[in-house]
């Protein structure tokens, strides 16, 4: 079982730019007059800081029971 499971939200930037790729590198569709490709890749880019938001959200327990801070790491 993984140890820290929110720490999963960090794969989905990955899976968005470098997994889905292959499905959506096309022109066609277009959005707004964009096309889809160039559509996807704002998506991306805009939901990337809500995944390592999240995971920072589900960590804050992980860091307040001191799981390695940088406190610790300094000593």
């Amino acid at each position: 079982m993984i140890a820290r499971p929110q720490l999963l939200w960090l794969l989905v930037p990955f899976l968005l730019y470098a997994g889905a790729l292959p499905f959506v590198n096309r022109v066609e569709p277009t959005v707004a007059g964009l096309p889809f490709f160039f559509v996807w890749l704002i998506g991306a880019t805009l939901l990337t800081p809500v995944a390592v938001w999240l995971t920072w959200r589900g960590d804050r327990g992980h860091r307040s029971r001191g799981g390695n801070s940088r406190k610790e790491q300094t000593r």
